[in-house]
């Protein structure tokens, strides 16, 4: 009997996908995890945040993570709790994470793969996003 998780809210949603991405290659880093923090410390729409939900949030991708839909649910989820206008903020958000250790691993370029379909973030636009967040993590002064 699977239990279905609660509702999120936007904010819960941003969180989820952010978390989603860091855990897609089954090895949260440090850097990750500053970078979400970080994300939820001073973006805006954190503002009102409970920061004590992003436990609960990280709890609920890992658990839906072990199920056969999970990822799935997970989608499902996201997309009934964004509002179309923060689509386009969880792939950017999602992006920061994922290159915020400075590399890129296949396992999160899936996931973010999968976040741009599941979401109908426009391709061109997730390629400024993608390029954005790569030059703001880049990790040398090279090119």
């Amino acid at each position: 009997m699977h239990e279905t998780p609660a509702p999120l809210s936007p904010q819960d949603a941003l969180i989820a996908t952010m978390i989603a991405v860091s855990a897609a290659d089954e090895q949260m880093r440090t850097a990750e995890l500053v970078a979400i923090q970080r994300t939820v410390n001073h973006m805006p729409i954190f503002a009102t945040y409970d920061a004590d939900r992003i436990r609960i949030i990280a709890q609920t991708v890992f658990d839906l993570f072990e199920e056969e839909d999970g990822l799935d649910a997970l989608f499902g989820l996201l997309r009934e709790a964004l509002p179309e206008g923060l689509n386009e903020t969880a792939y950017a958000l999602a992006c920061d994470v994922a290159a915020a250790d400075g590399r890129l691993r296949a396992a999160e370029m899936r996931m973010l793969e999968e976040i741009r379909d599941e979401l109908n973030v426009d391709r061109l636009h997730a390629a400024a996003i993608e390029w954005s967040a790569r030059v703001r993590h880049r990790l040398t002064q090279e090119g």
